[in-house]
């Protein structure tokens, strides 16, 4: 018997955001058909965590959590560093997947470079996807640093043995920033909606919103919160 595949890590991002009715939508993303894995499903946006993510430079250009926080936080027995790779690959997976991005400006940076950062990182996101330039080049040239104290660690799987790709993944929630919006289709992305987690829920038990057993975990998690305002002060998303 072939021994099973090692998990690789992994980080995940469940984008939350307020309806009408003092509920949450989740966003999510359905894969093209082409892909390798998950090819067609619904997921969160994620992706696996690059050696570069928890690189001293990387590191370098965080804000708003610590190497021992990090490693407190997911209980793990990795060096903090490691840990704290997780939430990085987090942020940098959300922008290059639906252009989504949790960033502070330097403090020195000119209010006109400020008011047009939608624009450039736009521009730049592709160069990102396409490995043209590093998330801690993209940063530096732009005078910015990956705001992590955005995400909330939420959830935790590991792909059983069975599977041929296996992946260790950290789940995040966040709250969806009010000036931005999620790209509707991407490289990775062929359509998107934002939906409640009962709905998606019920459309996955008619057979009819196609995800994998962790998605589908998270969202029953999060059907045991009523409101967004509950969802919100226990988990501190804003």
């Amino acid at each position: 018997m072939a021994e099973p595949a090692i998990p690789q890590p992994a980080s995940t991002v469940v984008l939350l955001r307020p309806n009408e009715k003092n509920g949450f939508d989740v966003y999510l993303n359905r894969r093209p058909a082409h892909l390798d894995t998950y090819a067609g499903v619904f997921v969160f946006p994620g992706g696996r965590v690059e050696e570069s993510d928890c690189s001293a430079a990387m590191l370098a250009l965080t804000r708003g959590l610590t190497a021992s926080e990090a490693q407190q936080k997911l209980g793990a027995a990795s060096p903090g560093q490691i840990c704290l790779g997780y939430w990085v690959a987090a942020v940098r997976e959300l922008f290059e997947e639906v252009g989504i991005y949790f960033l502070l400006s330097d403090p020195e940076t000119s209010n006109s470079a400020s008011n047009n950062i939608h624009q450039r990182m736009a521009e730049r996101r592709p160069l990102l996807q396409n490995g043209k330039i590093s998330f801690a080049e993209l940063l530096t040239a732009e005078r910015l640093y990956c705001d992590l104290s955005r995400l909330t660690y939420f959830f935790h799987r590991v792909t059983p043995e069975h599977y041929r790709v296996r992946f260790d993944t950290r789940f995040y929630i966040a709250a969806l920033p009010p000036d931005q919006s999620p790209l509707a289709v991407s490289e990775e992305v062929s359509e998107s909606l934002w939906i409640s987690p009962q709905l998606a829920l019920e459309r996955f038990a008619q057979n009819d919103f196609p995800m994998m057993p962790p998605t589908v975990m998270v969202l029953r998690t999060l059907t045991k919160y009523r409101s967004w305002t509950e969802l919100r002060d226990l988990f501190g998303v804003c």
